[in-house]
């Protein structure tokens, strides 16, 4: 995993690099629908994958705003809030299992300046955790909110997309986590910051 944080910060900075090389104009008549998803996808194809699947799709509303519905699954083996540091991805620090989490959430983005951008997140996940043989042990439920801040980058002729951002995220309500889990995951925060997060999309 530590190879897919040096891939995160390593497409962060190619965004921020193309943030700089390309001037964001708006739109008088911008296409108002779009479909898109996480480029992080694609760390499916590493030995021990998330299994983290995403696909967005968004309105535009007005020049500056936008609505999306987002449908997310994705596991997790460790509490969420422990921070990048020593204590990032170590062995003792696994749940004796995973959870398996499903959820379809609403994000509102507001253009700030250019293509600058925030964007508020709420995700309702309905988690089902397992031990590792994969036998279901619990279902719970997570309220998973986010906060993004971001750049938009057009492509082709506006009509392809690319957001590097970062991102506060936190999880207010988390129920139901099997005893073991809890252990762990009383330990940490229930939010993790400065998150990095790079979307790709298709407007039409």
């Amino acid at each position: 995993m530590k190879r897919t944080l040096s891939l995160c910060i390593l497409f962060i900075a190619l965004g921020a690099n193309a943030l700089f090389a390309q001037a964001y104009t708006s739109d008088e008549t911008p296409k108002k629908h779009f479909v898109s998803s996480s480029f992080f996808m694609l760390f499916n194809l590493l030995p021990n994958p998330p299994s983290f699947y995403q696909l967005n799709y968004g309105y535009r509303f007005s020049p500056k705003d936008a609505l999306i519905v987002e449908a997310i699954t994705w596991k997790y083996n460790a509490p969420l809030g422990i921070p990048y540091g020593p204590s990032y991805e170590q062995p003792e620090e696994r749940f004796p299992g995973y959870a398996r989490d499903y959820g379809v959430g609403l994000a509102y983005q507001r253009f700030l300046y250019k293509g600058f951008y925030s964007m508020s997140h709420a995700m309702p996940f309905y988690q089902e955790y397992r031990n590792p043989d994969k036998g279901k042990i619990g279902t719970g439920f997570m309220l998973f909110l986010t906060q993004r801040f971001g750049y938009h980058v057009k492509l082709f002729n506006n009509q392809l997309f690319v957001e590097p951002s970062v991102a506060i995220t936190h999880w207010p309500i988390n129920t139901n986590m099997p005893e073991s889990f809890q252990k762990l995951e009383n330990k940490w925060n229930n939010y993790f910051l400065f998150e990095p997060g790079l979307h790709v999309g298709i407007k039409f």
